[in-house]
């Protein structure tokens, strides 16, 4: 009986660092883009960022760490909503793109099509 309940008791002690860690790394992720939306002159929407997905990698030190990308809106004019997204390495941030990607040529002859008829 001893042998379960150090069991659960470390996987409960897993799981709360587990979340401990993800909130820290969320809290990184957002104090660091309401900073470059505020130095940018941009609005960041809804206050948040949504978790989008993670793996393990390896950080400067080659210690694995999470790697968990993070997607936010902001908008430059008030009247739009442009995507922007934010990687943390822990709840060190490694890349902020606040900008879409640039269109791919289909894309573009698609819209030329639409317009045209």
């Amino acid at each position: 009986m001893m042998l379960a309940d150090l069991a659960i008791a470390g996987l409960i002690a897993g799981i709360g660092g587990y979340w401990y860690s993800a909130m820290r790394a969320r809290e990184a992720g957002l104090v660091a883009v309401r900073a470059a939306c505020e130095a940018e002159g941009l609005q960041l929407l809804d206050e948040t960022i949504a978790f989008v997905r993670m793996r393990p990698q390896r950080n400067r030190t080659g210690q694995l760490c999470w790697l968990r990308v993070y997607a936010f809106e902001y908008s430059d004019t008030g009247d739009n909503r442009r995507p922007g997204s934010i990687h943390l390495l822990g709840d060190e941030v490694i890349l902020l793109s606040l900008g879409q990607p640039a269109p791919q040529p289909r894309d573009v002859e698609r819209s030329r099509w639409t317009d045209n008829h």
